[in-house]
């Protein structure tokens, strides 16, 4: 239910009041009557986020610079099964950046139909719809998608990951020493960093584009805010990340895209809202084998 109610709305804080309000429902429903539990409680959970997307538009209006969903640790199995690069694709925060341009509506029959395998039935029975009306809605969200490009889990395997790792601890010994032409030989020409800092931290508030621009910016901000962090590895919204933390509490989290051998994409989440649910995973796990650990 949890991994239903934040694919459709971005947010561990808003699915998690959506699930709690799902199973308050539960409590209080005639179970009898309730011929299968799980596509009951998909409605409610679906049905009662859709009234939050409603007042998203505005909500991110009002949002001061770029707006990144909250990231979540994949490892523990919060968000479902991630088995296949189809599962994790599902979960990435470029697609869920991408989803934001879907109507409610498109964007719940999207992630019922792509991330969950409804049929057209199902997601009717859900949305209280047609199954005619889905097919053309799920065609319109498909449409709206096409042509954007995600960089999917796929793209790195397991057998990639040791390479991920030695290519993530170069590009950080380089911002951290302020190597910008070793952090540039890492970058591919077009790389972009988004960044959402909400206001609160001192983060860029338009993408930073290009391979120059973006190691100076990544320069100058681990300047600003190295000491005393810690940096560790582990797995974020299906693909590998890395955490930075402050007396043990995470304090940002910067995910990078891979293309060629080299960071093609980087998205940075350092506002401390988005970083409450993320904080209390990481505090009651242990972070994986091989992470830098303590890389002050």
């Amino acid at each position: 239910m949890f991994g239903l109610a934040y694919r459709l709305l971005g947010s561990a804080h808003d699915a998690e009041d959506v699930v709690q309000d799902a199973f308050l429902r539960w409590q209080a429903a005639d179970r009898a009557a309730v011929r299968s539990p799980w596509a009951w409680l998909a409605k409610v959970v679906t049905n009662l986020a859709l009234n939050r997307l409603t007042s998203a538009p505005v909500r991110r209006e009002r949002y001061v610079g770029q707006w990144l969903p909250e990231p979540v640790l994949t490892t523990t199995g919060v968000l479902g099964p991630l088995e296949t690069a189809e599962q994790r694709e599902s979960v990435s925060l470029a697609l869920l950046v991408l989803l934001e341009r879907l109507k409610p509506t498109e964007r719940a029959v999207y992630v019922l139909r792509e991330a969950f395998g409804y049929g057209h039935r199902e997601v009717a029975d859900v949305l209280g719809i047609t199954e005619a009306n889905s097919r053309q809605i799920h065609r319109r969200a498909r449409a709206s998608l096409e042509g954007a490009t995600v960089a999917s889990a796929s793209e790195i395997s397991d057998a990639d990951r040791a390479r991920w790792h030695d290519l993530v601890v170069r590009f950080m010994a380089a911002a951290r020493a302020g190597d910008l032409g070793g952090l540039e030989q890492l970058l591919t020409a077009d790389v972009t960093s988004w960044a959402d800092g909400g206001g609160r931290v001192g983060t860029a508030r338009r993408p930073v584009l290009g391979r120059d621009r973006v190691a100076r910016y990544l320069v100058g901000g681990f300047t600003r805010f190295a000491a005393g962090v810690d940096v560790v590895f582990d797995e974020v919204n299906g693909v590998p990340a890395v955490l930075a933390l402050v007396g043990g509490a995470v304090f940002g989290v910067l995910v990078p895209e891979f293309s060629g051998g080299r960071i093609s994409a980087l998205r940075i989440i350092a506002n401390p809202d988005k970083l409450v649910f993320i904080a209390r995973q990481s505090a009651t796990v242990s972070h994986p084998a091989g992470s830098p650990g303590s890389h002050r």
